[in-house]
């Protein structure tokens, strides 16, 4: 996980358009700032639904296979015919 990070970060820098990452962040911060108390909270919300997502699924029920409905006319093997 950590080399995929420090890769995509190195290839970011390398792009002709790093510079304009790099703006776009800066923008991000003053939008955060002038949007202080909504901002934080669309942040959280955006940070937390994965984890909850994920909390969900592992705590999903199971799924049981029914049971065969003719298994109980099958109890005992068919007689061998030669």
């Amino acid at each position: 996980m950590k080399a995929t990070a420090v890769f995509i970060l190195a290839m970011l820098m390398l792009c002709s358009g790093a510079h304009a990452m790099a703006g776009r962040l800066g923008a991000f911060g003053e939008w955060l700032g002038a949007w202080a108390p909504l901002s934080y909270l669309i942040i959280v919300a955006v940070l937390a639904a994965p984890a909850v997502a994920i909390k969900m699924m592992l705590s999903w029920p199971q799924h049981v296979e029914p049971e065969n409905p003719m298994a109980k006319y099958r109890r005992e093997p068919p007689p061998d015919v030669d």
